[in-house]
């Protein structure tokens, strides 16, 4: 029997298109995967497996990986509270290497040697896939006709629609891509870096401004970093995600759009929405304020960054990324509490945080009204003694006039 190839199937317009494309040009049957890294209920899973067989798939399969996603990536990403240029929480994207691992092995499991995937040759994720895949399963071919032919989204609608194939909902105009941390929106007032996209075209938060709702409170809490509940509901990690994405999402928490440098050293822009990401980057650096020492805070810091640069590059296998996350899993030993939040159309405002391990809590001083654990001298003392670099400065310029005169 012909070996089939398996081809990574998002759904969308490119992945849509090969399922015909990749059967036709290489002779051979195709079978669709499916990694669910989040935002794919039972409704969309039916679609997707339908949609996938009537474009001439002999197979679908669907794996959840939802959980081992939070535990590979997305944990590590909010112990380091990390946003790409300080704003984009690397909602789609940093999901890639956990999918290519789950192809890799379904490759393996259905007895191919074949792999395809629809990423174009001027975006980020080309490189994600294939890193990852070269590094975890060397032996298999890769396919990448998206890139290699320099397909267009158009003719790529075209082609399905010639050949009366499902088309998704999208078709051309927009690219969409779903996970448990967001939505990312490509179209094409995101090629350039002046314009905002239609209000329609928001997936999560659609109409949040026009229809504003009233302001709700709601508390997160955390166990050593991880998300384990909201509003006094003890949940998994994915679940609490899951719920904070249906509770902010209506009040446009989390909406932006991300101008940045991409892998292959373009720049790059795309809107996106994270609801749940915003909240709990929010809700766990403010936590962290509470029960970390400075120092802590700012190694961490040190690390997080190039951490999140690691995952954005799809360098995620890297050992220097072991590293990192046993640091940070020791920096949480500690982030243990209550994050009290307030939700307006727009605005996430964090009230208050509560930990058993509040080093607020742990001094006897209170913060510009009395002193705890030093008296009146030791602050006078304190000051004189931190002020003795600048004195020395000073005083060295004024000798140094001195001698020139």
């Amino acid at each position: 029997m012909t070996q089939p190839i398996v081809l990574a199937y998002s759904g969308g317009l490119d992945t849509s298109f090969l399922v015909p494309w990749v059967a036709e040009h290489y002779q051979r049957p195709v079978i669709t995967v499916t990694v669910d890294t989040g935002g794919i209920d039972a409704a969309a899973a039916r679609t997707l497996e339908e949609r996938a067989r009537a474009l001439g798939a002999i197979a679908h399969h669907q794996v959840d990986a939802r959980a081992d996603y939070f535990e590979q990536v997305l944990r590590f990403l909010i112990m380091g509270n990390v946003r790409r240029g300080q704003l984009y929480p690397l909602c789609v994207g940093a999901e890639r290497v956990m999918q290519a691992q789950t192809i890799a092995h379904m490759a393996r499991k259905l007895g191919t040697q074949s792999i395809a995937h629809g990423c174009t040759a001027a975006g980020n994720d080309q490189v994600r896939f294939e890193v990852a895949l070269r590094t975890l399963a060397p032996e298999l071919e890769i396919i990448a006709p998206v890139r290699d032919h320099a397909f267009k989204r158009q003719q790529e609608l075209e082609y399905l629609q010639a050949r009366k194939l499902p088309v998704p909902p999208f078709g051309a105009a927009y690219s969409i891509n779903r996970g448990l941390w967001g939505v990312t929106i490509g179209g094409k007032e995101t090629l350039t870096s002046e314009g905002g996209i239609p209000e329609e075209q928001w997936v999560l938060s659609r109409h949040a401004f026009a229809n504003p709702r009233a302001p709700e409170r709601h508390t997160v809490e955390f166990a050593e970093g991880r998300p384990v509940g909201v509003d006094g509901r003890s949940l998994s990690p994915v679940e609490t995600i899951e719920a904070l994405e249906t509770i902010a999402a209506p009040f446009g928490i989390g909406r932006g759009i991300h101008l940045g440098d991409t892998i292959i050293g373009t720049k790059g822009r795309v809107a996106f929405e994270a609801p749940a990401a915003e909240t709990l980057l929010t809700a766990h650096r403010e936590l962290e304020k509470l029960v970390l020492t400075a120092r802590q805070q700012r190694i961490k810091e040190s690390v997080a960054q190039p951490y999140g640069d690691l995952v954005h590059e799809g360098q995620l296998l890297d050992p220097v990324c072991r590293d990192i996350e046993a640091l940070l899993v020791s920096s949480q030993a500690r982030v243990t509490g209550t994050v009290h939040l307030l939700f307006r159309p727009g605005s996430l405002f964090v009230e208050g945080v509560a930990s058993p391990y509040s080093l607020m809590a742990a001094s006897k001083g209170v913060y510009g009204e009395s002193v705890g654990e030093w008296s009146a001298a030791d602050a006078l003392g304190f000051s004189k003694l931190v002020a003795l670099p600048g004195v020395f400065h000073t005083r060295a310029g004024e000798l140094a006039r001195r001698a020139r005169s």
